[in-house]
Order: C-alpha cells, then sequence, then structure tokens
C-alpha cells in the first residue's frame, strides 16, 4: 500500500473519531453501543481477504468533491446521518479505485457495515422509533383482544386486563433495528454476497426488526400479568430483550438459508437443464 493510500485512510479514521467523539451522547450502555463498534471489524473481516491491484486507478475527483461537501454539509446542519453517508462515500471512493473490478459487487454490498458503523440511528431516529412504538402498541392490543382479554388502547398507552402499560421510548425498538440491520446485513452477505436479491433482504431486516420489537412488548406485557410489574421492569427487560433479538437472528438465518439452498439448487437446474 502505498504511503498516499495510508495517508488517506489515516484522515478517514481522524474523520471517523470526529463524528463519534462530536456527540457522547451516542456512546451510552454496552448493549447499545457494542452492535455500532462491531460494524467496521465485520467488515473488514467479511472482505477479507482484501486483494488491492497493484496498479490502482486514481481516485474520481467527482466522488471526492461530492464526499467532501456532503460532510461538510452534515458539519454545518448537524446531521449525523449525513457525516457517515459522505464517510462511507468517501471509503468506498478509495476501496472502488484499489479493489478488483470483478470484487466490487460484493464490496458494494458491505458498504452497507460502515454506514451502520456510527450512532445516527439511535441519535436521529426518533421518528422510526415513535412509529415502532404505537404500531407496536396496536399489535399488543390486537394480540391480547384476540386472546379474549380486556384492553383499552390509546396511542402507546394500553390498560390489559386493569393493568396499565406504557410503551415508552425503552421500547422503541431502534436498538434492536440497528442491531438486526448490523447482523442480519452481515448473515445476509455470508449467505447471499453474490446475488442481488441481497438488497431486498435489508427491507426484510426492517420488518423482523420491527416483530421482535413487538414480541418482545407482548412478552413484557405477559411477564407484568403474570408475575407482576416489578419482575418485568427488572432484569427481565433487559434479558428478555436480548432473547427475543437472538430468536429473530436464528429466524433470520433460517429465511437466508432457505434462500440460498433455493437458489443453489435453482442455478443447478439451470445449469444441467
Amino acid at each position: 500500500m502505498a504511503g498516499r493510500d495510508i495517508s488517506y485512510l489515516s484522515f478517514l479514521f481522524l474523520l471517523a473519531l470526529y463524528i463519534w467523539l462530536r456527540d457522547f451522547t451516542g456512546i451510552t450502555s454496552l448493549e447499545n453501543t457494542l452492535p455500532i463498534l462491531l460494524s467496521l471489524p465485520l467488515f473488514y473481516y467479511l472482505g477479507s481477504p482484501w486483494n488491492l491491484t497493484v496498479k490502482p486507478e486514481p481516485l474520481s475527483y467527482g466522488n471526492l468533491i461530492i464526499g467532501t461537501a456532503g460532510f461538510i454539509l452534515g458539519m454545518l446542519m448537524d446531521v449525523l446521518f449525513l457525516l457517515a453517508a459522505s464517510w462511507t462515500y468517501l471509503l468506498w471512493t478509495w476501496l472502488s479505485s484499489r479493489v478488483y473490478s470483478y470484487d466490487l459487487p460484493s464490496v458494494r454490498k458491505l458498504m452497507v457495515l460502515p454506514l451502520f458503523a456510527f450512532p445516527w440511528l439511535d441519535l436521529e431516529g426518533n421518528f422510526i422509533g415513535w412509529y415502532f412504538r404505537l404500531s407496536g402498541a396496536w399489535a399488543t392490543a390486537k394480540t391480547f383482544s384476540a386472546m379474549g382479554l380486556g384492553v383499552i388502547h390509546d396511542g402507546t398507552q394500553l390498560i390489559v386486563q386493569g393493568l396499565p402499560v406504557g410503551i415508552g421510548e425503552a421500547c422503541s425498538g431502534i436498538n434492536v433495528l440497528q442491531s438486526m440491520l448490523i447482523a442480519g446485513s452481515a448473515l445476509a452477505y455470508l449467505f447471499l454476497g453474490r446475488h442481488k436479491i441481497f438488497w431486498m433482504n435489508l427491507i426484510g431486516l426492517v420488518i423482523i426488526a420491527w416483530l421482535a420489537n413487538t414480541l418482545r412488548i407482548v412478552i413484557l406485557c405477559i411477564t407484568a400479568l403474570t408475575m407482576g410489574p416489578e419482575f418485568a421492569l427488572g432484569l427481565f427487560h433487559t434479558w428478555g430483550g436480548w432473547m427475543v433479538l437472538f430468536l429473530m437472528l436464528c429466524l433470520t438465518w433460517a429465511i437466508l438459508s432457505l434462500q440460498a439452498t433455493y437458489i443453489k439448487k435453482n442455478t443447478a437446474t439451470t445449469l444441467c437443464s
């Protein structure tokens, strides 16, 4: 790797530090921060071995201008998503001129991970969290009504069998969504990294994250009704959420595995026909 490449990557490292350290509210509990911190190591690991060209193409000045302008605009507007997207675009600008052309489609899919290597979803995804809470409360009310229980539903507030339940910010599902998009993208790349259907599965990850968050709300309500609110809001609140996330990741693994098996069989059938 030439000295100019080391300088460019060092500059990107400093920009990444700036994005993280500009707002310490993005560094909260370990369960919120750890998936984000693992995103770039996952990116590097899944892309290994990185076969770089001996005679790389010059960096695209157009891409450099777009990435730099986006980063400056993100600084001026104080928009973390724009900073993260611009940083990822600058990284792609370097990789697209250094990686062999036949590897670029796979690397392009991996660029999802650097985008989620910053806490923009946690800090700027309040509107997503609100819809997750609102729709989760609605789905929970419908679930308990179907079970024959008495339910009163008003926005994010529920009364189930006389027990008041508030779907607060802790049940916004942002952390679940963030973890699902990072871990799910890595799984999707492992199973479908060579196929265009990879991108469709990113939409599926959002749906699975919503299901995970809604299931968590339902389980917490059932726990509060049977074991008491104190138990439901104690350690079970945290560990129950991790359990649901693990189950959803297993579901994601199964869905992706079935898709990969189908594609493999279909490809084999086409070659033999």
